[in-house]
This record gives C-alpha cells, structure tokens and sequence, in this order.
C-alpha cells in the first residue's frame, strides 16, 4: 500500500440506467475500457497480478472502480465528466468512483484537474489526449514495420532462426523494415551483456540484418533482474522492490534514483547500439516505477521511472526507436516512440482452438484515443500462422486499430494466406496521426 489517503474530489449526479464509467488502467496490461455505472471493474483474480497487471501499492475496492490518472464519467449520452492527474510527468493520482443511489462519489490520492465536456465519450478521451501532448510537447513520429522472434520461438530462440526468417524475408520480399530478436538472446534477465549458449555474436547478427536493409531490433526488459542473475547476486543494494514472479524466478525492479543503476543501463544500451541495434523493445517497465521496500511511492517513483527512460534515450540516441511494453501508461509520454497498448494478445493454447477471446481487444479499443498523441499505438504482433485459430479476426483488429504493424511466425510455415496478409498490413501501416474513428463503444 502506498500509504496516501483518498480525498473527495467530487459528486457526480448520474442516469443509472444509462450512465457509464471509463476505466484507464495503470500499464500496457492494465484493464482499460467501459462499464456500466452498476459495474465493478475488473480485479486481480490472482496475488501475483496485482504487481504484473495493476498498480503493485494501490489496490483497488472491492466494488467500484479505480483508474490510474484517467477516469471518465458519462452520467447521460452526450455528456461527459474528465477527472484526470494534473501532470502526468510528475505524479498520477488514483481515482476511485464509487455509486450511492444516483450520485457516483470520486475520491483521489492526489492531485486531479476536472471538466466538463458535451458530444460522445471519445471526443472526450481525444480532447484530454490533445490537451496532454501539448503540454508534454509530443511529435509521433512514423513506426517501422517488424518481424519479432516472441509469438513463434519464445525463450528457445536461436541465432539461426534469426538468419532463418531474414532469408525467409528477403526471398519473399515481405514489407519489413526491422528484425527484432526478443526473449532468449541474453544469458539471464538483468544479465544483458552475456549471451545465452544459442546466440554467437550480437554485432555479426546486427551486422547481418543490416547488410539487407533493414533495421536490428533487440528485446530487453532494463528495469527488472531475476532473483537467480549474476547482476542480483553481486548487486543486492540496487533491488527496489519486488517485481513479480516470471521465468520460474522472483524478480526484482531497480531503483532507478541511483546514478550507479543509470550508469549501467547506458553502459548496456550504449552497446548494443554500437552493436548496430537502432530498435528497442522495452519490456515489463512496470518494474521501474515500483514504490519499493522503502515504501517509495507518488511522484517519487514517477521521476524514478522517468529519469529511467532518459538514461536509455541520451544511450541510444534520438534517431533510435524506442516501443515500451509493460509500461506505466501516462508517465510514459514523450519518452517512447510507440506503446504496446494491451496485453498479450497470443497464447499456444489459441493454436488448436478458435473459440478463445482476443484478451487484448478491449484495452486496444479503449485505448485507441492514444494513436497519434502520446505515441504510436502497439496492439501486439500479427499471427498469422494456419494453426491459430483467431487470425482472420485477428487481422481485422490489427488493420483497424494497430499502430505500429509487426508479425511473429516462421516465414517458412505461412500459407498463402498468411503471406497475403502480411504483405497488404505491413505494406499499409497508417501514419503516425490519429484514427479517423474510434471504437463503438467510445463513439456511441
């Protein structure tokens, strides 16, 4: 628990039959979307999501609703009421809602700004967006297309199956203009200048994706390190705070206020930029901007996370493309080029069966807003491999509302299908401005 006490911030009269609540989530995974005035939003099912998913020190009641920096109000159609953090740049409040008979009571943890605005809810989630990036002072800029290792080799990844799909690439003549290596080139996650036993030399691999025109991507998540790395065992003090749990290990964010934590992070990045990697996935960012055991928290842990970021910018250099993933939403703008703006969207349990949900659909719906103001909207990677059974609506989604356009399967096990679609997505990747519509749900 954070430990800041919830103030009253306002008293919302609403149409109980008709009025609904937006719901903005805290990180990439975070639940963000629209419910019904009579609703409770979504909650941890298990103690580990509370940290991987939610906002780690700030659980939310057991009823209600509790946004991160964000919550809107639509107490009849046509009206709406933004409640939103002040600055996003240096602290984001908790904003919690709760309905007594007709009235909804907001309550916040720290500062908040509301308003008033008339026409559909999406205008005013765009009109908020437009608001934020100017002050901020955010420019998108145009997102490359990618082919990424994750959706088809997770964790066994090889350096030949890089060569493999570059060939693959090349030969077929697929619109991609970055090769991105994710999870399993590293020795350990937090041991980023050691290489796991499939992968040879980094700047022979960069250099080789390179030599096609193309750009060399590279996964990292910078913020975190397993309980069982060499970083954890001959650096305790610099462990913040507890991450979750993945990789069958604890792991650990860093604390990001140290200057000896900032140097390596450059170190790291400074490298693999020399390497020849100019694109940067940057995973479970979340872990950055933890309240700590210290009981950290507020904008304490905003500017931790914050200055974070800029280490690895002033690292990788401005013409770098940075795409957070992970990460804490709102305190994320202006530091990274796109955001992956849902969870993961692919499971291996969806190859055999069509019937499972799209689970990121309603975050990159509710989201959409975000596209061409904070950054370039990441909706996840394209499958488009025969055995998965939710391609076709898949690529729907993707066409509609994905940002920045990448894929992940093996070259070689597509159909004609498959390679139709990738060639026409990733051959039309729409520019880095907003979508001309929104979602049902936030247009209606």
């Amino acid at each position: 628990m954070n430990g800041r006490p919830f103030t009253p911030v306002d008293e919302c009269p609403v149409d109980v039959s008709q009025a609904r609540v937006y719901e903005h989530g805290w990180q990439s995974w975070s639940p963000t979307t629209t419910y019904r005035v009579t609703d409770t939003s979504a909650r941890p099912a298990l103690g580990w999501q509370q940290v991987m998913r939610f906002r780690p020190e700030t659980p939310a009641p057991a009823t209600g609703f509790q946004a991160e920096g964000l919550l809107v109000v639509e107490p009849a159609p046509g009206r709406q009421r933004v409640y939103a953090a002040a600055d996003p740049r240096t602290e984001i409040p908790s904003i919690r809602a709760a309905l007594h008979e007709n009235r909804l009571v907001v309550s916040a943890d720290g500062p908040v700004r509301s308003h008033d605005t008339e026409g559909t809810l999406g205008r005013a989630l765009e009109g908020y967006g437009d608001e934020s990036a100017a002050l901020i002072g955010v420019e998108p800029r145009p997102a490359p297309t990618v082919w990424c290792s994750w959706y088809r080799y997770f964790l066994d990844v090889t350096e030949d199956d890089i060569v493999a799909n570059l060939d693959a690439i090349e030969r077929d003549d697929l619109p991609v203009e970055v090769v991105q290596v994710d999870d399993g080139w590293q020795a350990m996650v937090g041991d980023w200048q050691s290489l796991s036993d499939r992968f040879r030399s980094l700047r022979d691999l960069a250099s080789r994706i390179r030599d096609t025109g193309r750009r060399a991507g590279i996964w990292l998540a910078p913020f975190t390190a397993l309980e069982h790395s060499e970083l954890a065992r001959r650096r305790p003090g610099w462990l913040h705070g507890a991450a979750g749990w993945n990789w069958d290990q604890q792991m650990w964010g860093l604390d990001l206020e140290r200057g000896d934590v900032r140097d390596h992070l450059g170190e790291v990045f400074g490298t693999l930029r020399a390497a020849g990697f100019d694109y940067f996935k940057l995973d479970f960012l979340y872990a950055g901007a933890l309240a700590g055991t210290g009981g950290r928290g507020g904008p304490e842990a905003i500017s931790a996370y914050r200055s974070g970021l800029r280490t690895i910018r002033e690292a990788v250099g401005p013409e770098s493309y940075l795409l957070g993933c992970g990460a804490p939403i709102l305190p994320s703008v202006g530091l990274v080029d796109a955001m992956r703006v849902s969870p993961d969207t692919y499971n291996p349990t969806d190859v055999d069966d069509g019937h499972n949900p799209l689970r990121g659909q309603a975050c990159i719906e509710g989201r959409a807003w975000q596209q061409g103001r904070f950054w370039v909207n990441d909706s996840d990677c394209l499958i488009v491999r025969p055995g998965f059974g939710r391609r076709e609506e898949w690529a729907r989604l993707i066409e509609r509302y994905g940002g920045l356009r990448s894929c992940s399967d093996r070259i070689e096990e597509l159909d004609d299908w498959g390679l139709d679609t990738l060639r026409r997505l990733l051959g039309s990747p729409p520019p880095p401005t907003p979508f001309r519509t929104l979602p049902e749900a936030l247009e209606k």
